[in-house]
C-alpha cells in the first residue's frame, strides 16, 4: 500500500476558501485541517473531542464544520477537527461517507462506494 492524496477546496460558511491537499486516512474518523487552513477560513470551535494518536497519546482538539469540494465528486458539509500546525490535513472516513466514497488502497484512489439498500422482504444477496 502507499499514501493516497487528493486535492480539494475547503470553504467556510461566509465564502472564504482555501485549496488543500489531503492525505486520505481510512483510519481517521474526522477530517483534520491544519491551523494555517482553518484560521484563514475563520472557522470557530463548536465542541471539543479527545483523540488517540498512533503512539497511544491522548490529545484534545476543537471541532468545527466546513464545506469541502472534492472534484469531481461535488460539494458537501462536514465536521472537521481544528488541527495544530504540526498536524496533517487528513480526509477522514466521516467525510468520505458523506460524499459516498471509499478508499481503494490497491489502486491508490478514492471512488464512489457501492451503496446498498434493503427493501421489504427481499432477502439479502438476491
Amino acid at each position: 500500500m502507499g499514501l493516497v492524496y487528493v486535492e480539494g477546496v475547503v470553504r467556510s460558511e461566509d465564502g472564504r476558501s482555501e485549496r488543500v491537499r489531503f492525505l486520505v486516512d481510512s483510519g481517521a474518523f474526522y477530517t483534520v485541517l491544519k491551523r494555517e487552513v482553518w484560521e484563514i477560513l475563520g472557522l470557530r470551535e463548536i465542541s471539543r473531542v479527545s483523540l488517540v494518536l498512533a503512539d497511544g497519546t491522548m490529545i484534545e482538539r476543537g471541532v468545527s464544520e466546513a464545506i469541502i469540494e472534492l472534484p469531481p465528486y461535488g460539494v458537501r458539509h462536514t465536521p472537521v477537527i481544528l488541527g495544530e500546525s504540526e498536524d496533517e490535513n487528513l480526509l477522514g472516513t466521516v467525510t468520505l461517507e458523506i460524499f459516498g466514497l471509499i478508499l481503494d488502497p490497491l489502486k491508490r484512489e478514492i471512488r464512489p462506494a457501492r451503496l446498498i439498500l434493503k427493501r421489504g422482504n427481499t432477502p439479502i444477496g438476491v
